[in-house]
């Protein structure tokens, strides 16, 4: 057995969508790795090894500590994450708590037991409204209460990356879609409600005028390349966009997603209800990948048409599923969107 695979490998978020993926990767590589997932977003049918699952809130400090201190992993891999940009202006307090909260609870004691590795899953968000194509050396100027957990995140890694020696590697992916993405989330993953939304026969809404503009990326596209962050002495100390080169507006999308289910001849009732913009959501955001393909030569090789196809047909084995909301929000006002006020999906 190399150096490599006597590693013990961490993956946070393991019950979740990229972090299933990423888990089943590298224990297919051979890795010894371990999961961990609160199941607030994720799923046990995701679980490809449940003896090494295990089920655990991070805002919980002492069992989280306990965890670690048990486990010391060599590598972490954090996914775990409140993941919800539009949601967070009315959510501040899971913002905080389930991401710079939750990530100082396993980060510190990791450090503590030996921590070699950290692979920090952030997020394009902390760009906010700059000009797009995003490059990794714009400095952060966060538009929503997420996007500010995640630049906190990435500042206070190097600060204790510099006090306390470990390595690191900051990822930002952006839009990623696919296979168990979760299709009950009525707050984010757009892809995701579309279809859902189809699948129970119902028709979607679009926030704003639709011209919003996203690279949507397929996850077999960054599997692997983000499990090898977690080993690449390249990759230390230095943020990664990750995703697709090719952006697409919500428009062009959803007509996308209405010919997989229907092809050409769409029926007028499933056509796209518009709403009012949701506050503080960036209309054009999209990234460069130049320094990761520079390094790797990453190329996000699955097109929007090809990978919309496999993820309806997945889904269409799923089947429907329930919109699982939240019971109430730490904030509203008249601008909290009605299909979250009302419960209208």
């Amino acid at each position: 057995m190399t150096e490599k695979k006597k590693m013990k490998i961490l993956v946070t978020g393991s019950a979740g969508f990229m972090g299933s993926h990423l888990y089943d990767h590298l224990a297919e590589q051979g890795f010894s790795v371990y999961g961990i997932d609160d199941l607030s977003g994720g799923f046990l049918r995701n679980v490809s090894n449940k003896k090494r699952f295990t089920k655990l809130d991070l805002r919980d400090r002492t069992k989280t500590g306990t965890y670690v201190a048990r486990l010391k992993p060599d590598i972490i891999y954090h996914l775990a994450a409140d993941a919800t940009e539009g949601r967070s202006q009315f959510t501040p307090f899971s913002a905080l708590d389930r991401n710079w909260g939750a990530y100082m609870n396993l980060l510190v004691p990791a450090i503590k037991s030996g921590l070699k590795k950290m692979v920090l899953t952030s997020s394009m968000s902390v760009y906010g409204a700059q000009k797009p194509p995003f490059k990794e050396d714009f400095v952060p100027q966060p538009e929503d209460v997420y996007a500010t957990s995640k630049a906190s995140m990435e500042v206070t890694t190097r600060i204790l990356s510099n006090v306390y020696g470990f390595r690191y590697t900051i990822v930002r992916p952006h839009n990623v879609y696919g296979p168990r993405q979760n299709l009950s989330d009525p707050y984010r993953n757009v892809i995701g409600i579309f279809v859902n939304r189809l699948l129970h026969k119902k028709h979607f809404y679009i926030y704003g005028d639709g011209a919003q503009e996203r690279a949507f990326s397929y996850v077999d596209d960054i599997t692997s390349t983000l499990a090898d962050m977690g080993f690449s002495r390249k990759c230390d100390s230095r943020v990664f966009n990750i995703g697709s080169d090719h952006p697409s507006t919500v428009n062009d999308l959803g007509a996308l997603v209405l010919r997989e289910f229907f092809g050409e001849d769409i029926p007028k009732k499933f056509l796209p209800r518009y709403l009012p913009s949701r506050p503080q959501e960036v209309k054009f955001a999209y990234c460069t990948h130049d320094n990761l393909k520079k390094l790797t030569g990453y190329r996000a090789r699955t097109g929007l048409a090809e990978g919309i196809k496999k993820n309806v047909e997945w889904a269409k084995v799923v089947g429907p599923q329930q919109f699982r909301y939240l019971d109430s929000l730490d904030l509203s006002n008249h601008l909290t969107p009605k299909t979250w006020k009302n419960r209208l999906l």
